[in-house]
């Protein structure tokens, strides 16, 4: 599917079941659900680009910018922007044997997340030091006398102790487990199930453990353990995206979705980022004061992308994933993009919408009063494919020079 398109049950080629477009409502529960909204007999998608996963049903849902409905061509250039923006690691030396253009994007998760889990099986699972705390007939470690005096009162010949074992059983192995009996779970990507079922030989059985955001965030990798940081970023989109049917476990869903607004702004900063004249700075997000209440409180305003020179802002950019083919943009991003240059010395700003031609619409607002100066503002069509974009290199162009278009 394209995003904001609707699948329906009984209607058209693609259909969905009753019993798959409820586990879609069920879903759906969830508060400021972003992914598609409810239609009668149906869903719609939204602006979020990825895969759901329902059950034996596999929806790929891609991005779409113009009137091609070539399906493989999108699924391509969203390989690429994730790519590019790090949701995908272009450096991964698995990467180079995924074939990507035969794959869905679930596929492509499922077999870089093996191909990473194998690799750390050939450089050998390392160990750690942990705690246990068990009974023994003899003393090592530290005695937990209160333990002792409540579980070996009549069993004077044991030792209720604590003590530290070096093995393979520790959280990195845990996830790693859990994630792989979760795609297992799943019953998805049947080329790859043995390669699966091979892999967790090398695991010793490790204890299931509740997933939660914060379980990633301690981590902190060594040098020793710097390998497994691919499996495990994988893993975490893979089981925090994860939902369980608690009612009857046939429909559990997996959601690996992602907004298409947010990978198109990554996708223009990081190209730009790469591709910038060295004399520039391209930055992401810089919030500034926009307005305060009595009380102190202040809203900010956060344009999508700063171009500066010698750290004096010449440029700014606001990047909408929207198909503008009449070439006009909405007041409210007009507006938007007037604001963000007013705060910014009135530099040259402009619009970034992905097109089917590279195009530069240059303009002028209007003087608010007197002694204003010409605000420049504009927008970009950016024409972009799978693979160099050329519209991404008029960009870099325009911003080498300056911007001066006017």
């Amino acid at each position: 599917m394209f995003e904001h398109e609707a699948l329906y049950t009984h209607r058209g080629e693609k259909n969905l079941t009753d019993v798959q477009l409820k586990a879609l409502q069920l879903f759906y529960k969830e508060k400021d659900f972003p992914y598609y909204s409810l239609v009668h007999n149906g869903v719609r998608f939204c602006e979020y680009v990825g895969v759901l996963k329902v059950n034996n049903l596999t929806i790929e849902i891609l991005p779409k910018a113009d009137k091609s409905s070539n399906h493989n061509h999108w699924r391509n250039l969203l390989i690429d922007m994730m790519r590019s923006i790090g949701l995908l690691k272009p450096d991964a030396p698995t990467h180079a044997n995924l074939k990507l253009k035969q794959s869905s994007i679930l596929d492509m998760y499922l077999e870089l997340f093996i191909s990473e889990v194998e690799k750390l099986i050939r450089q050998g699972l390392i160990k750690k030091y942990r705690n246990i705390e068990s009974n023994y007939t003899a003393l090592k470690g530290k005695l937990l006398v209160a333990k002792q005096v409540t579980k070996n009162s009549v069993h004077q010949e044991r030792f209720y102790i604590q003590h530290s074992v070096y093995d393979q059983n520790h959280l990195l192995h845990e996830i790693l487990y859990l994630a792989m009996h979760t795609i297992l779970k799943l019953g998805t990507a049947p080329h790859l199930i043995s390669r699966y079922h091979n892999a967790l030989l090398y695991f010793p059985d490790q204890k299931t453990i509740k997933i939660k955001e914060e379980i990633f965030n301690k981590i902190k990798l060594t040098r020793k353990t710097a390998a497994y940081q691919s499996a495990l970023d994988i893993a975490k989109i893979i089981l925090l995206n994860y939902h369980p049917d608690m009612d009857n476990g046939s429909n559990n869903v997996l959601a690996l979705m992602f907004d298409m607004n947010m990978l198109w702004e990554k996708f223009v900063l990081k190209s730009l980022q790469r591709n910038i004249h060295k004399d520039m700075q391209v930055t992401g997000q810089i919030s500034i004061d926009f307005w305060m209440a009595e009380n102190r409180y202040t809203k900010r305003i956060k344009p999508d992308i700063v171009i500066s020179h010698n750290n004096k802002p010449v440029a700014v950019l606001d990047t909408k994933w929207k198909n503008i083919s009449d070439g006009t943009p909405s007041d409210d991003d007009l507006r938007q993009l007037y604001a963000y240059s007013k705060y910014h010395n009135n530099v040259p700003s402009y619009l970034v919408y992905p097109g089917e031609e590279n195009k530069i619409i240059k303009g002028l607002y209007a003087k608010a009063f007197e002694d204003d100066s010409e605000t420049p503002g504009g927008l970009m069509k950016i024409k972009i494919g799978s693979g160099k974009s050329d519209g991404m290199q008029l960009l870099h162009q325009q911003i080498i020079n300056n911007l001066t278009l006017y």
